[in-house]
């Protein structure tokens, strides 16, 4: 899910944490000062250095040079998402690499991480959205079809397990419903950025009690996962309202699968959110906060995991070829952080992980060191793509 609104400091601390690891000070990776966005956060501003780039590999070069948090999306006009990057601290610069083709665009900065934020449009012209005249390398096109068709398998085979979660809800079974509440959720975690790029089924299944809107009521504007995890674990009962969120839960997931086949997915798109992914482990997972009532935290670790690293895995031909360096870094990295979480659990397919609060402090903090050696690279393959 989105990061949670998190309090100032909590926020500065966390998004200093991730600048540390994300390329925040690399250089512009773009071919071309006009395939460049240089984009100025402020709290109360968002200023682009040019509403016009050709259409294929643009660079979002973000500079906050506000007082809060930030995060910047470039959106299509029906606010779907191209790419995005989040928890951008005050002083911090960061780079996204995105594809584009030709049409109007919305460029939005959001200080604070919330509403629909302070928004520009721009628009991407003529060439194509490979970059200009020539035709994107067949492995690529291969490597969307590919990753293409993994979201969907994970779409297909989420909605059983889901229903199964549900059903058990209905019955007001509270052991069955804990028991089938994590395994539900692993299709979706490995492939949330597709998911989120649609703007508005995410916060109707996977957000936090802490990451409603202002003027939202949890009592009835909370609904998905976590309204229901937090009355399996920590009030321990299902009522009417937990009986009908379950059947609503199906009905938005009926419409994840359906939507999924039909997502914008690029080469760019998929190494911007394999990072994603990382970043949802570092603001989520290793602190806790996402199943903050079941603990089950260490599931959607390793799903966020292997959901970055199938899209690894798909570019890397094409990766290796442009950076040899980055693919040795990034192979030794993703080693490291899955041995890492084979420690926490029973076997090597198994999805039976140690309770996340049983998780020590010092070994939370192993954890998130890995987490980090893995982010810095990653952050930097969605410009090796488009070498």
């Amino acid at each position: 899910m989105r990061p949670a609104r998190l309090s100032v400091v909590t926020a500065v601390a966390t998004a200093a944490a991730l600048a540390a690891v994300t390329g925040c000070t690399e250089k512009s990776s773009a071919k071309g000062g006009d395939r460049v966005v240089e984009v100025t956060a402020t709290d109360d501003e968002c200023e682009v250095s040019r509403k016009e780039f050709p259409a294929g590999h643009v660079e979002l070069a973000i500079a906050n040079k506000g007082s809060k948090v930030t995060e910047v999306y470039l959106l299509f006009p029906d606010d779907r998402v191209v790419t995005e990057r989040e928890n951008i601290g005050p002083g911090t610069t960061q780079h996204v690499t995105a594809e584009v083709k030709p049409g109007d665009y919305r460029i939005a900065c959001k200080p604070g991480m919330k509403g629909k934020g302070i928004r520009q449009t721009v628009r991407a012209t003529g060439g194509t959205a490979t970059g200009g005249t020539a035709e994107r390398d067949p492995r690529l096109d291969k490597a969307v079809a590919d990753y293409r068709a993994y979201v969907q398998r994970q779409a297909g085979e989420t909605l059983p397990l889901a229903e199964t979660f549900a059903k058990a809800v209905e019955d007001g079974d509270l052991e069955a419903a804990k028991k089938a509440y994590a395994p539900s959720r692993i299709g979706w975690e490995r492939t949330e950025p597709v998911a989120e790029s649609f703007g508005d089924i995410d916060p109707k299944v996977d957000v936090r009690e802490d990451g409603l809107e202002d003027g939202q009521d949890p009592a009835t504007d909370w609904t998905g996962w976590h309204r229901l995890e937090k009355a399996l674990w920590q009030e321990g009962k299902i009522g009417a309202r937990e009986k009908q969120l379950a059947g609503r839960l199906i009905t938005d997931l009926k419409d994840w699968r359906e939507r999924v086949g039909k997502a914008d997915i690029t080469p760019t798109s998929m190494a911007n959110g394999a990072k994603e992914l990382l970043d949802e482990v570092a603001t989520g997972k290793v602190t806790g906060e996402e199943e903050r009532y079941s603990h089950t935290d260490l599931v959607d670790f390793k799903a966020n995991v292997e959901g970055a690293q199938k899209s690894y895995e798909l570019l890397k031909p094409v990766a290796r070829e442009n950076d040899p360096a980055l693919v040795r870094d990034l192979d030794r990295q993703f080693a490291a952080l899955n041995a890492l979480l084979d420690k926490y659990r029973a076997d090597r397919t198994s999805y039976d992980f140690t309770s996340y609060d049983k998780v020590g402090k010092a070994d939370r903090k192993e954890l998130s060191d890995a987490v980090n050696a893995l982010a810095e690279p990653l952050s930097k393959l969605a410009a090796a793509v488009v070498k």
